[in-house]
């Protein structure tokens, strides 16, 4: 019987296990397509990479929305952070289907091991994975298969299970000294996701409980600067020149911008409502994080523009830098 040349579209992130799958499943003459996903969390750099290592077509697909909407409501929880990772690997398995089905392939493959990651890649959620994407039996987890029910595939003969694996555990010495010997680069697993960051999902978390619907430029400010909130509106310091222009840019219409204006400091983002006394806490925040020698406390009052350009805000200064009074006067 002729074995037929199935077409798998295989998920690439670039790191060790996601290569080995692509690899094990093109080494059995299967024609493969990675797919490779980013979001407004993780880029697509190392998947693009390993992909043009297996010299396999690809096509990367930004979920950033579907994420967010995941955060905002994850059904199957997060994981040690702000990260939803079922969610989000359900998301890019309906994408994967939705590829399957619009472009003739026969199945889908990761780079899935059990036992290595508890929340998302035990037996249980490996399964509710196959089931809720509607991929059913035409999801292969090449390393593990062996530990798993045999697959459409595998039963159609267009994979031999002999030559699929069956690791299991958070240890990659099988995967590692395979790469060695097929001669594959890969990237480390750390530092993928920011989602799985303590203190970025920290922030995430914090700016779900007070806002509701987070959209992708609210992701990008909270990558910006140190964060303090007032009450539940929010005020962002930029770190550096690059993250202040950052910060005018990511600046929404209902956003205000606050900046030195004859000294050399942080500007601030402030979001939510905005009064008066927020405004002067944020330029006590920029004050703060000024070194006092590019105040000029001594030449000259410190001013301070608004977004708005309204108004120009002066303090007159100490030595100590405490602020003595305010006067605010209105531009023509």
């Amino acid at each position: 019987m002729n074995k037929k040349e199935a077409k798998a579209l295989v998920l690439i992130s670039g790191g060790l296990d996601s290569v080995l799958a692509a690899w094990l499943i093109q080494k059995q003459g299967v024609r493969v397509k990675g797919l490779i996903f980013e979001s407004v969390f993780f880029n697509s750099k190392k998947g693009v990479q390993a992909a043009k290592q297996l010299d396999i077509p690809f096509e990367v697909i930004d979920i950033s929305t579907e994420l967010l909407n995941a955060i905002e409501s994850p059904k199957h929880g997060f994981g040690g952070a702000a990260n939803p990772c079922i969610d989000c690997h359900l998301i890019m398995l309906k994408k994967a289907k939705n590829v399957l089905e619009k472009e003739d392939f026969d199945f889908v493959a990761t780079g899935e091991v059990i036992g290595q990651r508890p929340f998302s890649q035990n037996k249980k959620a490996m399964e509710l994975l196959a089931n809720k994407s509607g991929l059913n039996n035409l999801l292969v987890r090449p390393l593990s298969a062996q530990n798993l029910d045999p697959t459409i595939p595998e039963e159609k003969g267009w994979l031999n299970r002999d030559q699929l694996l069956d690791i299991s555990g958070r240890s990659r010495k099988t995967q590692i000294d395979l790469a060695k010997k097929a001669n594959l680069k890969y990237q480390q697993p750390a530092g993928g996701c920011m989602l799985t960051e303590k203190g970025f999902g920290g922030k995430v978390l914090d700016f779900k409980d007070h806002f509701s619907n987070l959209e992708v430029n609210d992701a990008q400010l909270l990558k910006v600067g140190r964060h303090f909130w007032q009450g539940s509106r929010l005020v962002v310091i930029g770190k550096d020149e690059e993250e202040n222009k950052k910060l005018e840019k990511l600046a929404k219409s209902n956003d205000k911008i606050v900046y030195p204006a004859n000294f050399i400091g942080p500007t601030s983002l402030i979001r939510g409502e905005i009064d008066q006394q927020l405004i002067t806490n944020s330029q006590h925040l920029i004050l703060k994080h000024t070194p006092p020698h590019k105040q000029d406390v001594f030449k000259q009052p410190l001013l301070f523009f608004g977004s708005s350009a309204e108004s120009i805000l002066v303090f007159n200064n100490s030595a100590s830098t405490s602020i003595l009074s305010l006067l605010t006067i209105l531009m023509e």
